[in-house]
């Protein structure tokens, strides 16, 4: 654990994962500060103490404030696929705001370590899985290429000017609050579960929690210096398993019906071109077809050798514990 009392300063601290980071700060008694672009998401943390800094990640004077005596960086923020996001707007988040940070970082006298989050999109579609850290980089979409811009140019600044860094990729993050996996869980709520395709869909998960838990060891465990991690549970599981499971906790059936992928491709890229111009979130894009035809696994092996780290939930647990909070919130 990163040592009581030292400046760390965390972004996307409101988010699923960063709000695991800033609880689990504040539990260790760390001097927690915070990059918001929204002060009223400030809320939930009202009872820790948490110094916040307003503005955008990427808003030079901003970084200058927060950085000033930092020690520790968890750069977590990113910008999510939604509509009316234009690419600028990943390039500021991703590949600026990182620049600035780690330019700020090095300006810090005993400055300790900046953990870059990155993702497991960076290695696109795994051809033959499982695939590790030194897979190569095929992004698909502007959110993996200006994520792999970003990892790419710090990584070369800390091999070039000697920042102290740590990269983390994480595999798909799931867990209670979280929405990016929620059609998903709805898809198994429903009498008939789709599957686009014949192949295994198969898929890395690593609960918000784990993930959390993670980004704070590299922070401070030696061995996590200059090394990138995939972050993942032990095993991908199939699409068809994590619709079993939550069937199953939600107690019905699960019916898997396979259904041609040709089809769906055109009438997501039909639904982009019409929905993509009016700043309307299309009801099927490309993107959310092609999830159905790309494996994601990974061999998660290194995070656990050479950091030692445990995870807290496993895979069923973890998809079990989130089916029943959704359908507490009645999302489900």
């Amino acid at each position: 654990m990163i040592p009581e009392g030292t400046r760390v300063l965390v972004t996307g601290g409101t988010g699923l994962t960063g709000s695991y980071v800033l609880r689990e700060l504040c539990r260790h008694k760390l001097d927690v500060h915070a990059i918001v672009r929204d002060p009223k998401k400030t809320g939930p943390f009202d009872q820790l103490p948490i110094t916040w800094h307003v503005g955008q990640v990427y808003d030079q004077a901003v970084v200058r404030d927060a950085m000033e005596g930092t020690r520790v960086v968890l750069h977590i923020a990113a910008a999510y696929r939604e509509p009316g996001i234009k690419d600028q707007q990943y390039y500021d988040v991703h590949v600026l705001s990182t620049q600035l940070l780690a330019e700020a970082a090095l300006a810090q006298p005993g400055f300790q370590r900046f953990v870059h989050v990155s993702t497991v999109g960076v290695h696109g579609h795994i051809e033959h899985p499982p695939a590790d850290e030194s897979a190569p980089f095929a992004p698909g979409d502007v959110y993996q290429r200006t994520k792999a811009e970003a990892e790419i140019w710090i990584r070369a600044l800390a091999r070039d000017r000697g920042l102290p860094c740590a990269v983390i990729r994480p595999a798909g993050i799931y867990g209670p609050g979280d929405k990016r996996l929620l059609k998903v869980f709805k898809l198994a709520a429903k009498p008939v579960f789709p599957i686009l395709g014949h192949g295994k869909c198969l898929y890395h998960l690593i609960h918000a929690e784990d993930l959390a838990r993670a980004i704070i060891t590299a922070g401070n465990h030696p061995e996590a210096l200059g090394e990138v991690f995939i972050c993942g549970d032990p095993e991908p599981v199939s699409l068809e398993w994590m619709g079993r499971i939550i069937a199953d906790e939600l107690k019905h059936p699960l019916r898997v019906v396979r259904l041609p992928v040709g089809p769906f491709m055109v009438a997501a890229h039909v639904c982009e071109a019409v929905c993509k111009p009016l700043g309307i979130a299309p009801p099927l894009y490309p993107r959310r077809v092609a999830f159905f035809t790309k494996d994601r696994a990974f061999n998660t092996a290194k995070l656990r050798e050479r950091l030692g780290f445990t995870y807290l939930h496993t895979t069923e647990q973890g998809l079990r514990e989130t089916t029943r909070w959704y359908r507490e919130q009645g999302w489900l």
